[in-house]
């Protein structure tokens, strides 16, 4: 299955969460999101643009939730970014990181977040905090209900793109002559506070 997204850095993320909250969005998840991908030491499958992801979702309710995700080469169609993606939840994420390692695997970036996950007519809008960069907002879904999204958060078309996270990272070190941290390790690894 494609999958098809746009992300922008977020204005005000209470204001923007009442707004798809008004136009009939349910909360899915708030939370902390993991993200560890993959790969093998030579680095086989970056270098043909694949992510193997472990995703893992935990608040102070429920029990972990993880997920094992295969992504495939980024592409831009139309204005949006888009790539093959196969998911399924898994049981035991600690099992599953475990064998990982045993097939040769290992993290290559580890990515930390607090999020709040909506569905807005079968539209996913994920806002994210890091522990230090911009707020973002991720909507993916068809690029008709993405447009139906965005107006419905309120924010200016055009700050929505097609980057990766790395890009927006960039900015952002860029622009405030700090040091972005996307996971905790790496904020806890620098002194630029």
């Amino acid at each position: 299955m494609d999958e098809v997204e746009l992300k922008s850095v977020v204005d005000d993320v209470v204001m923007r969460r009442a707004a798809v909250e008004r136009a009939g969005a349910t909360l899915m998840f708030a939370g902390h999101l993991e993200d560890r991908r993959y790969d093998t030491a030579d680095q086989a499958l970056t270098s043909r643009d694949h992510v193997l992801r472990v995703r893992i979702y935990r608040d102070d309710v429920n029990a972990p939730r993880a997920e094992l995700d295969w992504k495939g080469p980024t592409r831009r169609e139309n204005g949006y970014k888009t790539r093959q993606e196969i998911e399924t939840r898994v049981h035991d994420g600690d099992k599953l990181v475990d064998i990982l390692g045993m097939l040769g695997y290992r993290v290559t970036v580890s990515i930390d977040r607090e999020i709040a996950q909506y569905d807005l007519n079968g539209t996913m809008i994920r806002f994210e905090r890091y522990p230090r960069m911009d707020d973002l907002v991720e909507v993916e879904g068809t690029p008709e209900k993405i447009e139906e999204a965005i107006r419905a958060l309120g924010m200016p078309r055009d700050g929505f793109i097609t980057d990766r996270l790395n890009d927006f990272v960039t900015r952002f070190e860029k622009r405030t002559g700090r040091r972005a941290a996307t996971s905790n390790a790496t904020l806890a690894s620098n002194t630029d506070g």
